[in-house]
């Protein structure tokens, strides 16, 4: 299937718990940073009556002009790899049935320029971001400036900067650069995003196809979109026209305030066709300062796969409806398993607030610090029960090295054993067996099917496999029988789930 669902910019989403920075000092509508010896002018609003929300709109010049200097252009320049070349690559499908795009997600940002010899290319791409602190820090998606080792920013004056990267989360696809002007620069502050309605009026502003400070305006089509990007997809869709090159700039209410942060689009042909995904603002405000104060992101764990809650499912085990996410395994050593949750248990609320599905859980305790306890309501046994647990720290996220691989050229990857040095390096238990992905071809069948660096696969068809060779053997088996695909059991950041690599091509 050709994919329709693409980022607007390069490389890799609910309200995350965080602590305001020292120093964090409240505007209207807002945040912005103080250093601590200079006194701020409050970030550019619109002043209420300026532009009125209504249906019949008159415009948003007055609007435009105030916010307009806080949006910047964002070049980049980095050498990548043949392996890693790739402008639209497919992005993996997690199968998640309450998501309409299936596995339509791929990369997508605007090229300038692509040259260079040897084992690597200069790869050039433009993206979009805007200035939320008059020192010069600077918002844009994290696939903005991925793999990039010099990042240009471009004022809204034309003035250019060199930027260095203070942090950035992939997780929710944001980064957080600097740049010094030596001068104090205009900005923008985050809004509610959640206050926003379906309906209401937006404005984004970036450098689509290049084209910097264009305006484009919509309305807020949908809220809490999962789009299969990541853990915490809670995007906003929007009619707003955006493409390419606006990756990374804000969507603004109709007061001036940021309450998106545009990512991506669904496109069946490179442009918009009114169908676009921002970050909302209550997600970037509070993973921004955590960027700013720490460099990354700091979540909580519990510990728990889990799965939805079916008809059948709440049926077998005695609800009268469906609720809540059914636990299907718990992490040894967990704070789940701490607290004594046990596979089967129903988690219905997480501190008196209802659970209706993963996504929901994975968000509450994403949010939570380490050492909160908190009170899960559990169904198990034919009655609810109150289980305390106290939350962990999530850990880094972890990608095996392997030296040494074995080729399997006709599906485009690597494979490697899964030693005891990889094992702790992917974080997992000392028994797993399985091989490791340690690269995989971009544009090739095994990328089209979903499988990434870092995989651990499991079984091959219905087989177990524990060297490259022995899964080698399995595919070219599979091929010779003619199959269109077979399904591997992959393990990938500690779940399990099962991907149909691709055999033959359509």
């Amino acid at each position: 299937m050709t994919s329709l669902f693409d980022r607007l910019g390069r490389g890799r989403k609910t309200a995350f718990a965080a602590a305001l920075l020292a120093g964090t000092a409240l505007a209207t509508g807002g945040y912005f940073w103080s250093n601590g010896s200079t006194a701020l002018a409050a970030p550019i609003q619109v002043a209420p009556g300026t532009v009125q929300p209504v249906f019949n709109q008159a415009g948003f010049a007055p609007l435009v002009r105030q916010v307009k200097a806080a949006v910047v252009n964002i070049s980049t320049a980095g050498v990548t790899h043949a392996s890693n070349m790739t402008e639209m690559q497919q992005m993996p499908d997690f199968g998640d049935q309450d998501s309409p795009f299936g596995d339509m997600m791929r990369q997508f940002f605007q090229h300038q320029q692509r040259g260079g010899q040897g084992g690597g290319a200069l790869e050039r791409a433009m993206g979009s971001g805007f200035i939320v602190d008059p020192a010069g820090y600077i918002v844009t998606n994290n696939h903005v400036i991925d793999h990039a080792n010099k990042i240009t920013v471009t004022l809204d004056d034309g003035s250019s900067y060199l930027a260095k990267v203070i942090g950035r989360d992939d997780k929710t696809d944001l980064a957080l650069l600097k740049i010094d002007a030596h001068k104090t620069l205009p900005y923008v502050a985050f809004g509610n995003s959640d206050g926003e309605q379906v309906g209401d009026w937006v404005v984004a502003v970036g450098n689509p196809f290049g084209l910097g400070g264009t305006v484009t305006a919509g309305i807020v089509s949908a809220h809490g979109r999962n789009i299969n990007e990541g853990p915490y997809d809670d995007f906003l869709q929007i009619d707003a026209p955006i493409n390419p090159g606006n990756s990374g700039g804000p969507l603004f209410n109709q007061s001036g305030q940021v309450i998106g942060i545009d990512t991506a689009i669904y496109s069946p042909n490179g442009g918009s066709v009114g169908i676009g995904f921002a970050i909302p603002s209550n997600i970037a405000s509070h993973v921004v300062s955590q960027l700013r104060e720490h460099g990354s992101v700091s979540r909580g764990w519990l510990g728990v796969q889990m799965q939805p809650v079916t008809p059948a499912l709440g049926k077998a085990i005695g609800m009268k409806e469906p609720r809540g996410v059914l636990v299907d395994d718990v992490t040894a050593n967990s704070p789940a398993a701490h607290a004594e949750l046990k596979q089967g248990d129903v988690i219905l609320a997480y501190n008196g607030i209802s659970i209706k599905d993963g996504r929901d859980l994975a968000r509450d305790v994403a949010n939570s610090a380490a050492g909160r306890s908190v009170n899960l309501t559990v169904w198990r046994g034919g009655s609810e029960r109150t289980v305390a647990v106290t939350i962990g720290t999530m850990a880094k996220e972890k990608t095996a090295s392997a030296a040494s691989h074995e080729s399997q050229e006709r599906v485009g990857m690597a494979l490697a054993p899964l030693s005891r040095e990889t094992r702790e390096q992917l974080g997992l238990d000392p028994s797993a067996n399985g091989v490791v992905v340690a690269n995989v071809q971009p544009g090739s069948r095994a990328d089209e099917s979903g499988l990434q660096e870092g995989d651990v696969i499991q079984r091959v068809g219905d087989e177990s496999v524990t060297t490259p060779s022995e899964a080698v053997a399995k595919i070219h088996q599979a091929e010779r029988d003619k199959k269109e695909a077979v399904p591997l059991l992959v393990t990938r950041n500690g779940n399990t789930y099962y991907l149909a690599l691709q055999l033959q091509r359509g």
